[in-house]
């Protein structure tokens, strides 16, 4: 299996659609990496991941907002297309098995802890933190 992982920012609010019965909420992620070109200048480039989330459990969808930094994974899809001059286009989407919320797009450090969380591919929650100490440990 081939799998990838991407840590970006949402470029446009979540979408959520019905297909042949199933739910699917789309989204895009935008990764910026920052290097030095052989002259020494620095340099930015941009890569969008189009990510598609099937899932019946869409409870995560209205915090899928742009702006907002998530980590997801999944397996690769490659779509083919025609393009307007007529040739043949590619791109690269992502099948969403996992994704983490990282934070708010707006960088608000008062933002409520229902705001952050990891929902597994079966849309169930996962618990990313302890919520009481453990008082029995073995040492």
């Amino acid at each position: 299996m081939i799998k990838i992982q991407v840590i970006g920012h949402l470029g446009k609010d979540c979408i959520t659609n019905a297909v042949n019965g199933k739910n699917v909420m789309n989204f895009s992620v935008a990764h910026t990496e920052k290097y030095k070109d052989a002259t020494g200048a620095l340099k930015e480039k941009t890569t969008w991941v189009e990510c598609a989330y099937w899932s019946d459990r869409t409870s995560l969808a209205p915090y899928l907002k742009k702006g907002t930094q998530v980590f997801a994974e999944g397996i690769p899809e490659v779509r083919t297309y025609a393009k307007n001059d007529g040739t043949q286009g590619a791109s690269l989407t992502m099948r969403v098995l996992n994704v983490q919320l990282l934070g708010s797009g707006q960088r608000n450090e008062n933002a409520s802890p229902a705001s952050s969380g990891s929902f597994g591919s079966n849309g169930i929650p996962v618990a990313t933190e302890m919520s009481e100490p453990v008082d029995d440990l073995p040492f």
